[in-house]
């Protein structure tokens, strides 16, 4: 898996937030949605470079990390491989029972609301969830998590098809969708919306005045999709899981048709963008 790292200061925002959908955490019904279909999130969700993973080791002091947002145990999991102790909170109660199936500890909580008991953490990471959680009072709770030079670190996957498929998608979703956020995502860039999240994020951690500069890291990186794979993950995003199983339905067979129009399978272009500061010393 090639990755490309970029990295260097994210500068303030300079415009109003512009996300794929205007301040998500105030949304939470959408978040707490997401384990209507736990098992398929887990096995259709894309995974993290292991680049990215080896970053955020590098630069924590240690091995101890709290995932935020911990989902179905995703990214716990290759921290967890690396060598991590990982303590996962999620929002969502069948997310958190799938990812202790998995033998991880998982606690259900919204993450502005969760105790972290006295419990010290070297990592606090967040992968694909930030966007979720209040801009403010997440710093702020992860600077009590972290132990001084323990790292906050929060990323995203941006997915880009081909132009062509990605046109396709956009018309489908038009035709069958046509106020949704999905039909206005495919008509956008992925990287532009998500690096909006990382502005966002940095802009929280700097308010919280407990961290030093935020930097940003970039890795790049390439996955095949069948037409069956794909279809897999499409209902698992947040523009789907409360569709109605007959919105479902035309939307995955309008989808379908445009894989298999250009041969049955596609490679994405993935970027990881993540937003990472350390814990300043505490007095």
């Amino acid at each position: 898996m090639p990755t490309i790292p970029s990295e260097g200061s994210l500068p303030p925002a300079r415009e109003p937030f512009r996300s794929p959908a205007p301040e998500p955490y105030r949304h939470r019904e959408v978040a707490e949605s997401f384990g209507s279909d736990a098992e398929r999130y887990d096995r259709a969700r894309p995974r993290y470079p292991r680049a990215l993973i080896d970053r955020i080791l590098t630069a924590a002091p240690g091995t101890g990390v709290l995932d935020v947002g911990c989902g179905t145990g995703i990214v716990a999991r290759q921290f967890a491989a690396a060598g991590c102790r990982v303590l996962g909170v999620d929002v969502d109660a069948r997310m958190a029972g799938l990812a202790r199936q998995y033998g991880l500890e998982a606690e259900v909580a919204a993450f502005e609301a969760w105790d972290p008991a006295g419990r010290i953490f070297d990592a606090v990471v967040s992968g694909q969830t930030w966007h979720w959680v209040d801009p403010a009072a997440g710093p702020a709770k992860a600077a009590q998590a972290l132990r001084p030079g323990g790292l906050l670190a929060v990323f995203w996957n941006a997915g880009s098809p081909p132009p062509r498929l990605a046109a396709s998608f956009a018309e489908v979703y038009r035709r069958l969708l046509p106020d949704s956020l999905a039909a206005r995502q495919w008509s956008a860039s992925a990287v532009d919306g998500y690096a909006a999240l990382c502005a966002k994020a940095a802009d929280g951690i700097r308010a919280a005045n407990a961290y030093g500069a935020p930097e940003q890291w970039r890795f790049d990186w390439e996955h095949t999709y069948t037409r069956d794979a794909w279809l897999d993950q499409v209902p698992t995003t947040g523009s789907h899981t409360r569709l109605s199983p007959a919105e479902l339905d035309r939307v995955l067979a309008g989808i379908g048709a445009a894989i298999d129009a250009v041969g049955g399978n596609f490679t994405m272009r993935y970027s990881t963008l993540a937003v990472a500061a350390k814990r300043n010393a505490m007095s």
